[in-house]
């Protein structure tokens, strides 16, 4: 009898061989892709108001690996905001300062190999945070502190973060004196240069008015008005960020003393990924870079002028952020059962995430189409020794097809559970025992959740301050 199924050629050997090789691929590149589907439980739990049990899930998730050792970053920012709103404070401040800590030791050697080498992937480096994500790192870190009547360990992470703020703009002129140094260097023949953005945002309100509430409950009322007043000069001078009107905030009480409420609502936008094609041009000596979305589909989305030796065509993708939705609209405040008023607009994180993630957005850009054209080159070179004209061969191509454009996978992993808003109130009161009510609302008044304290003891002496948190 005749084995119909006996391999008995090198021509389907090479071809069973490009098949296994497509598929090995597949499965590496897709290892590299940011992996999300385990926040869905997690971020459920939030709504939910299980703040105990989305603490819990993220540290099993970090126990079955779902965080790599290069996105311990991302573990300990999430870990430390769940843990803060499930008023597990010292826990938090734990992961928080380990996600500080990491930030600074990851950022300058991520940076250092991602100028060294041009062909590496993003998501093969070690993941450093975002700007805002660090700043709001020390905030959240100072609610903490202050939850435990420790204002001077709050006063040291405000502190860190208008130093943080204050450097934010030298700190990407050396990125762009690192990256010009080494693409220099290197050896894949492409040469863009990076000159950074001019960085827009050097004074945060939220940590102003933390400041200015601490100084003000301890008597120092010179150093909270000097707070005031940068409080009100960011408002001035950062109108892209505070396109809102300030809210009424105090730091001299007139019947009594002040009691202050902050509310934390949404969550903060998170990496998508702009999917985009790049398309050289030997004649013309230009690397242009086209849309892919069908409605803006060879739509131009930029162009470089550069001598490259081969024209290709495919795909790439960078992160981008976007919005996430929710319906809190307005916070009021009820004491003793009766209405005292809502809270107001303090912080846009979602605009301060845009501000300072432009600065490096950038620097990922260029990197990646610096990768992309890099990749094309030798990738055009193996497709043109692969071509024998026979099976194998073909399959040897499509293979460098298919690990050209998978391992183009955008880096897009983020803190995924940083609110999009801060409300504030500072309500003139009494000393006294109270009982408060919190809602969150919709627009059309409807109740999203509430926060309730009972036999709130507000202090004539002292930092006499609530939080109340809804990511819905």
């Amino acid at each position: 009898m005749v084995n119909r199924f006996k391999v008995t050629s090198r021509q389907t050997q090479a071809a069973v061989f490009g098949l296994l090789l497509c598929f090995l691929l597949t499965i590496y590149c897709g290892s590299m892709a940011t992996k999300t589907a385990f926040y869905d439980p997690i971020t459920a739990e939030l709504r939910a108001n299980n703040f105990d049990s989305a603490a819990a899930q993220i540290e099993a998730a970090k126990a079955k690996k779902k965080y790599g050792k290069k996105d311990r970053f991302v573990y300990y920012l999430d870990a430390g905001l769940a843990w803060h709103y499930a008023a597990k404070f010292d826990s938090s401040n734990i992961r928080l300062h380990d996600a500080e800590d990491a930030a600074d030791e990851l950022f300058t050697r991520s940076i250092s190999r991602a100028a060294v080498s041009v062909l590496l992937n993003d998501n093969a480096l070690e993941y450093a945070g975002e700007d805002y994500e660090i700043l709001y790192s020390d905030l959240i870190s100072a609610l903490n502190y202050i939850a435990v009547n420790d204002v001077e360990g709050a006063f040291v992470e405000i502190k860190q973060a208008n130093e943080k703020l204050d450097l934010l703009e030298q700190k990407y002129r050396n990125v762009s004196d690192k990256w010009n140094e080494g693409i220099r260097q290197d050896t894949t023949g492409v040469n863009i240069n990076y000159e950074a953005d001019k960085v827009r945002f050097n004074n945060d309100a939220f940590a102003r008015y933390l400041s200015m509430r601490m100084y003000a409950a301890n008597g120092k009322f010179d150093d909270a008005r000097i707070d005031y007043g940068l409080l009100k000069r960011a408002f001035i001078e950062q109108p892209h960020i505070y396109d809102f009107p300030m809210p009424d905030v105090k730091y001299i009480p007139e019947n009594g003393t002040i009691l202050s409420i902050v509310g934390l609502c949404g969550l903060s936008p998170v990496k998508e990924a702009l999917n985009l094609r790049l398309r050289t041009d030997k004649d013309l000596d230009l690397v242009q870079v086209l849309y892919t979305d069908p409605a803006l589909k060879d739509t131009e989305y930029s162009h470089f002028p550069m001598k490259v030796s081969e024209d290709y065509y495919f795909k790439f993708a960078i992160p981008t952020l976007q919005n996430r939705l929710y319906y809190t609209d307005r916070i009021r405040v009820h004491i003793n059962g009766d209405p005292v008023g809502e809270l107001e607009l303090l912080e846009d994180i979602g605009k301060v995430a845009r501000e300072t993630f432009a600065a490096k957005k950038s620097l990922i850009y260029l990197r990646t189409v610096a990768r992309a054209v890099a990749k094309g080159l030798v990738a055009h070179k193996q497709k043109q020794k692969a071509d024998n004209g026979k099976a194998g061969g073909w399959l040897a191509k499509l293979g460098i097809d298919i690990l050209t454009d998978i391992s183009e996978n955008a880096d897009l992993r983020c803190g995924r559970f940083l609110p999009d808003k801060i409300y504030v109130a500072d309500i003139d009161i009494a000393p006294g025992s109270y009982d408060i009510l919190i809602e969150f609302l919709t627009a059309d008044g409807t109740v999203i959740s509430t926060t309730e304290i009972h036999d709130y003891q507000v202090l004539k002496h002292g930092l006499n301050l609530i939080e109340a948190v809804s990511i819905n």
